[in-house]
């Protein structure tokens, strides 16, 4: 009779990825909250007005957006690894250019200084942690 391991070390990796992404996600959402904060401390009024009025972006909205965005990048991840070996890397480089999009609409509404830099704060802060935690080995 032979005994059999590398599930349960599978198992233990899996788990241990998953705690990890999962504190990610929460850390995201304090990373925004951070990035936010630190924006409504240079003085971010985080009101924005683009072709379909005027909104402000406060802290229940970003929070909230960046935890459904974190869980769906995980959910993204997830099926990439199962159904590619080079699903991290596909992600990671999705991820990238989800950044450098996010970054577009913030130079085409009309707000303060401020506030533009802090959403920038906050979506780099964001991407910080996210990016890292979820491609982590």
């Amino acid at each position: 009779m032979s005994v059999v391991t590398a599930p349960a070390a599978a198992t233990t990796a899996t788990s241990s990825r998953a705690k990890v992404r999962g504190l990610a996600v929460v850390g995201a959402g304090a990373a925004a909250l951070a990035g936010w904060s630190v924006g409504a401390l240079l003085g971010a009024d985080y009101w924005i007005t683009d072709v379909q009025g005027t909104a402000r972006v406060d802290i229940p909205a970003a929070v909230g957006t960046t935890i459904v965005v974190a869980l769906l990048g995980w959910a993204l991840l997830a099926v990439l690894e199962r159904v590619a070996s080079w699903g991290r890397t596909a992600w990671t480089w999705l991820a990238v250019g989800v950044l450098a999009v996010s970054m577009t609409p913030i130079g085409l509404v009309a707000a303060t200084a401020s506030t533009r830099i802090g959403l920038m704060i906050a979506h780099l802060a964001v991407a910080a942690v996210l990016i890292p935690a979820f491609t982590r080995r």
